[in-house]
């Protein structure tokens, strides 16, 4: 027997497996999204709170390219390939792009939204990981779901 063939035998069925790694790749389109859209707004914000934002946007994107390692090797784990084209992405994700270059408030209220849209789409897989007794899934999702919480309130806080 190859090791190609192997089953997977880790005390989760092979549909809880199916149904994480599915949900899992939502996350990860959710998750590459919304590092693109951070890039693309710390390249082109402009204004007077240019400095600040430029720097927050780095620090959230650099920290999203992480993340999107951490979640597709889960995914690998449960045994499952990982999505990793942006067409794929563009059907899993719950985010949208955006056309053109906002003004830094907008892209400060579109990142908003975005972090909150990773923080539901981790929630709805959290519950499917748990019911599984997945608690390395768990452990990932509730580590991405403080981070996006965090990050969702200093984005709002700053239109406030």
């Amino acid at each position: 027997m190859s090791a190609s063939t192997l089953p997977i035998n880790i005390g989760i069925s092979d549909d809880q497996r199916k149904a994480i790694a599915d949900g899992l790749s939502r996350a990860l389109a959710d998750t590459y999204t919304l590092y693109l859209k951070t890039h693309n707004f710390h390249w082109n914000v402009t204004g007077p709170m240019f400095q600040t934002l430029h720097l927050m946007f780095e620090g959230q994107y650099n920290e999203l390219a992480l993340a999107v390692d951490a979640i597709a090797e889960r995914i690998r784990a449960l045994g499952f390939p990982a999505p990793g084209t942006y067409s794929e992405y563009a059907k899993l994700s719950s985010i949208s792009e955006t056309e053109g270059v906002p003004t830094a408030e907008e892209m400060i209220a579109l990142l908003v939204e975005g972090q909150e849209a990773v923080a539901r789409t981790a929630r709805e897989v959290f519950a499917v990981a748990d019911e599984a007794n997945d608690e390395p899934t768990a452990d990932l999702l509730t580590q991405r779901l403080q981070i996006h919480e965090k990050n969702a309130w200093m984005l709002r806080s700053l239109l406030q």
